[in-house]
């Protein structure tokens, strides 16, 4: 049936199926066919779609009330997820600002950071230092210290550019990633870009603690990711970690973050944390990061539906469903029998060059010759294409490419917590057919090769 023409406008003219239901991990279009969420969305729907508890604690609070802008009421929902995301969080880390999304998140997180140097008499520190390539978010700020040409290029002259350090890609680099001199490498890239920079003016490092779209479920080395919390100490310099992909237990741990035993000054949280019931994240910043800003006269920002309570009721009642369900404990488990089997794809397709990940947040690469780390031709458009071949076969992944956003195709593999091995089967052979197709499709534009 032919559908009108559509008033939407996102990326691009493709037009996608009508999705008329989802359950658990599955999700089904008005013609019903019937696709498997091995993504989570953009790894948003954390603990499934449609879970019923979760609608009920928001039917309540919607018979209560929808909305109660927070210059008028306090709420029950907003005061219940703050207090307990508080003891989710690491010691001091006791103050949550709310938001509607991961970019907002990070935007609070960069003014935070910014009043809190001012209320110290540090007006000289304001560049957050951040990766290459690295995501942070969508709006200007949060562009400004992410590093993904196709991204990042068309709004560079409206911009603040910001300073940027290499992610650990150790893999590209032919180092050891097990190997402690090897994150000691890269975090003292770090160092030497904060001496570079002057440390009297710089603010902040942001980094996610495992990479998300921009370096595909890139785990750092062995001894990174406390050298760089180090560094951060010697010199002053807040260390910001962006959760926004990692959190709400998507690798194994309620904060990725845990898995180093990181004390941040702020992290943000989205995604995962309301799980794609409705629009929600959070800032959450050390105590006397904020005593020290109100103490200065308040903090200059803010958004409409900060702290609304339907959202907050839906955040509060995902987060009891992954402790009731141990969601934290079944990512942990079968997440590496998801790596087994995508390094089982690897010894069947030569196009894959590298699997990796941590928990349910995994991530293959595919490159041209495994020996050399090229990757495939741009023109090839692979990372897109894999993901169109996969969608008709009833799968549904993520792409994105980890060479600052030109080439380096990477799929993302990062289904619901709720997943079961069953579900893990019909995953790989959904992506086992799908190399099949893509290979044949691209053998002759790299003359055999593959």
């Amino acid at each position: 049936m032919t559908r009108p023409p559509s008033h939407l406008f996102y990326q691009g003219r493709d037009r996608k199926p009508v999705l008329d239901q989802a359950r658990g991990v599955y999700m089904w279009d008005v013609d019903g066919r019937r696709y498997l969420d091995g993504s989570s969305g953009a790894m948003v729907c954390n603990i499934g779609h449609s879970n019923e508890n979760v609608l009920e604690a928001m039917r309540r609070q919607m018979e209560r009330s929808t909305f109660g802008y927070r210059l008028h009421f306090e709420t029950e929902a907003s005061e219940k997820l703050a207090a307990k995301t508080a003891t989710l969080c690491p010691e001091g880390l006791n103050r949550v600002f709310f938001v509607s999304g991961g970019s907002e998140a990070v935007e609070s997180a960069m003014k935070l950071a910014r009043q809190y140097a001012l209320a110290q008499g540090e007006g000289s520190r304001w560049k957050i230092i951040s990766r290459a390539p690295s995501y942070h978010g969508c709006t200007l700020g949060a562009l400004a210290i992410t590093s993904y040409a196709p991204l990042t290029e068309p709004f560079a002259p409206m911009m603040q550019a910001m300073p940027k350090v290499p992610a650990p890609r150790a893999y590209l680099d032919g180092l050891d990633p097990e190997d402690e001199a090897t994150g000691h490498h890269y975090a003292d890239m770090l160092e030497a870009q904060i001496l570079a920079e002057g440390p009297d003016s710089v603010l902040a490092f942001i980094v996610e603690p495992v990479g998300g779209a921009s370096t595909g479920a890139l785990v750092p080395p062995r001894g990174y990711m406390e050298r760089v919390q180090e560094i951060c100490r010697r010199y002053g310099v807040l260390l910001i970690l962006d959760e926004v992909m990692t959190g709400a237990g998507r690798t194994g741990k309620f904060l990725a973050s845990e898995h180093w035993d990181l004390e941040p000054d702020i992290l943000v949280l989205s995604k995962g944390f309301a799980a794609g019931y409705v629009p929600l994240g959070a800032m959450v910043a050390h105590g006397r990061l904020v005593e020290a800003v109100l103490d200065a006269g308040g903090f200059a920002h803010g958004f409409t539906y900060a702290g609304n309570p339907l959202a907050c009721a839906a955040g509060l009642a995902v987060i009891d469903e992954i402790e009731r369900q141990d969601l934290v404990g079944n990512a942990a488990r079968i997440g590496p029998l998801l790596q087994e089997r995508l390094h089982g794809l690897l010894q069947r397709h030569a196009i894959i060059g590298d699997v990796r990940g941590m928990g349910l947040l995994t991530a293959f690469e595919f490159m041209a010759d495994r020996e050399t780390k090229a990757p495939l031709p741009a023109r090839l458009n692979a990372h897109q294409r894999f993901v169109e071949i996969a969608y008709d076969k009833g799968l549904i992944v993520y792409s994105r490419r980890t060479r600052d956003g030109v080439e380096g195709d990477h799929v993302i593999v990062a289904p619901p917590l709720i997943v079961t091995e069953r579900h893990l089967d019909e995953i790989t052979d959904m992506l086992d057919a799908s190399l099949t197709e893509f290979i044949a499709e691209i053998r002759p534009a790299l003359n055999g090769a593959v």
